[in-house]
């Protein structure tokens, strides 16, 4: 009788190819991207425009998740070697590269193929460019040859909000641009934070990360500036009328906790406090972009 083990059940395989989509990366992708997409309607949004919102949401994640895949490709050996990333299926040798590229590419063309004929040719190339912007010019080019790779290439993360609105209007408007800034403001501290608890898996995988190259203490001031020039990034929605008092109340409250943690990293250095940073980081965006959709549908003037 034979002794081999029953081959391992189709949904693992299909558990393998979503996590190479870096769900919780895209899923906040396409959070910012709604926003966008409900923030560029004035008033409640008819059926025409859900459908839309959806199939834009759809095409997005999709030429995002080909993206991510991608960039599991190109990193494989790099993931091997972190901590982070070394269960990635890629790292593992769980997925060959020709089934990761396949399964990339036809994300990215069904992504594609969805906004280019149900949204809008402008919004396929947006979405196309921020592909290769994140896939090829930031993973290729700029992470492994310069510490600033996280801000020169922070420019396609922090795309969405755009993307979302062009699918909407079909242009790309000043008020898109500037959510554009705040999450390219956001995303160095961000990241840097995780980099700093991270740096022994960074400097194994000869990146050349902040913390690695300039060290703990020059990474840490580089946070505190950038939160700072965050928060008053924060304050343009308000100040340009785009936004009221409600998301004034919020965006304040939010800035000043990321820049509370961010003095008390720069003061005296933790692996826990780095950790807790870059944790509330992302309680920051998520709920300063809801503190925006919230304020889009209440009346001007009042909280």
């Amino acid at each position: 009788m034979s002794t081999a083990l029953p081959a391992a059940p189709l949904p693992s395989t299909w558990r393998q190819f979503y996590a190479l989509t870096k769900p919780r990366v895209v899923q906040l992708i396409v959070f910012c991207a709604l926003i966008g997409m409900v923030l560029a309607v004035p008033g409640v949004p008819g059926w025409s425009d859900v459908g839309r919102a959806a199939l834009a949401c759809l095409g997005i994640w999709l030429v995002a998740g080909a993206a991510a895949a991608f960039n599991c490709v190109v990193e494989q050996q790099i993931d091997a070697k972190m901590r982070r990333t070394a269960w990635r299926p890629t790292a593992k040798g769980e997925l060959s590269n020709t089934q990761t590229l396949s399964f990339s590419a036809a994300l990215c063309a069904a992504g594609s193929l969805i906004l280019y004929v149900w949204v809008n040719p402008l919004t396929m190339w947006l979405t196309f460019a921020t592909f290769v912007g994140y896939a090829v010019i930031y993973t290729v080019v700029l992470k492994p040859l310069t510490p600033q790779n996280i801000v020169i290439g922070g420019a396609s993360g922090a795309m969405p909000p755009v993307l979302g609105w062009a699918a909407m209007t079909g242009e790309v408007s000043p008020e898109s641009l500037i959510l554009c800034l705040i999450i390219f403001l956001w995303t160095p501290p961000h990241f840097w934070a995780l980099a700093l608890y991270r740096v022994e898996d960074y400097r194994k995988s000869g990146l050349p990360m902040l913390p690695v190259t300039h060290g703990s203490a020059f990474t840490r001031l580089q946070i505190l500036l950038y939160t700072l020039i965050l928060f008053a990034a924060c304050l343009i929605p308000f100040m340009l009328r785009m936004s009221g008092w409600f998301y004034l109340v919020a965006a304040v409250i939010l800035n000043l906790g990321f820049c509370a943690y961010a003095v008390a990293l720069w003061r005296e250095y933790s692996d826990a406090l780095a950790r807790k940073t870059f944790r509330f980081s992302l309680i920051h965006l998520s709920l300063l972009f809801a503190a925006l959709l919230i304020d889009h549908y209440l009346p001007r003037g009042g909280l």
